[in-house]
């Protein structure tokens, strides 16, 4: 696992240059560690950065919208670009080579801030950005200019998810209760599921690292927290036993049960 590197520092904390285009003073007082993340969210005059330390420098990158400020268009996102464009282009409209490039510019600027909120813990803004890149791979699946191209992102599909439903389990467990943070856990493995089901791997899916990852965080929690199954579980395991009365007050105590979190 990645050290934790994390600060929140405000703009008055910052150190003084002779002149103001020389870094090096800057990365001098925040070390480069290899194998670690080292993130922090700055406070600036009228907006939150996230700066990131890297081997040569630091990346800056705002909190909302796109992470390099950049509106394609006047849009938030390239991906709203891309919804108005195809919505005007008609039914045989398809990404370009152009396109393509630019998306991929938006899916490692999205992956680089999704895995500085995980850094920073502020799961919410983790969940945010993992729907957004999920959404820009189903468009790219729908509208791809070749299969290969398309399936060049699909392969991340898991991955994402995986991110989304650490972020998710824990956005739970802060905001509600253990068995939802659960409950988030068992919804993000079916999601993983499905599109192993999808792409017809879904022989491997028992044994992918990030399945079991979830699955161990799973079982930690029931440890921790001394939880047995889940009121959603035993419904599951009596519509499986065909004990179809007890599923029936299952599903009754369900209903009356607070509803956990619906990021997912």
């Amino acid at each position: 696992m990645q050290q934790d590197d994390t600060q929140h520092i405000s703009s008055t904390s910052r150190p003084s240059m002779t002149d103001p285009k020389d870094i090096a003073e800057l990365l001098e007082d925040w070390e480069f560690k290899p194998g670690t993340i080292g993130v922090r969210l700055v406070s600036l005059a009228n907006r939150d950065m996230i700066q990131m330390r890297v081997e040569m420098g630091v990346l800056q990158m705002e909190a909302t919208d796109r992470p390099d400020g950049y509106r394609p268009g006047g849009m938030a996102t390239y991906l709203d670009f891309l919804i108005a464009e195809r919505i005007s282009g008609g039914a045989d409209w398809r990404l370009s080579v152009e396109h393509c490039t630019e998306i991929d510019r938006e899916f490692m600027q999205f992956y680089q801030r999704r895995i500085s909120w995980l850094q920073l813990k502020e799961y919410a803004n983790v969940v945010r950005d993992a729907n957004h890149t999920l959404a820009l791979m189903d468009f790219c699946e729908e509208y791809s200019p070749e299969e290969s191209w398309g399936m060049s992102h699909e392969q991340y599909r898991p991955f994402v998810l995986f991110h989304r439903t650490q972020a998710d389990a824990q956005h739970a467990l802060q905001a509600t209760t253990p068995e939802n943070a659960i409950e988030r856990i068992n919804a993000g493995l079916n999601s993983i599921q499905k599109v192993f089901e999808q792409h017809e791997i879904d022989e491997h899916f028992e044994d992918d690292e990030l399945v079991n990852q979830l699955r161990a965080t799973r079982e930690s929690l029931r440890a921790e927290y001394e939880i047995g199954m889940t009121l959603k579980e035993q419904l599951e395991q009596a519509i499986h036993d065909e004990q179809y009365e007890l599923a029936a007050e299952l599903r009754d105590q369900i209903g009356t049960s607070p509803s956990p979190p619906t990021s997912m």
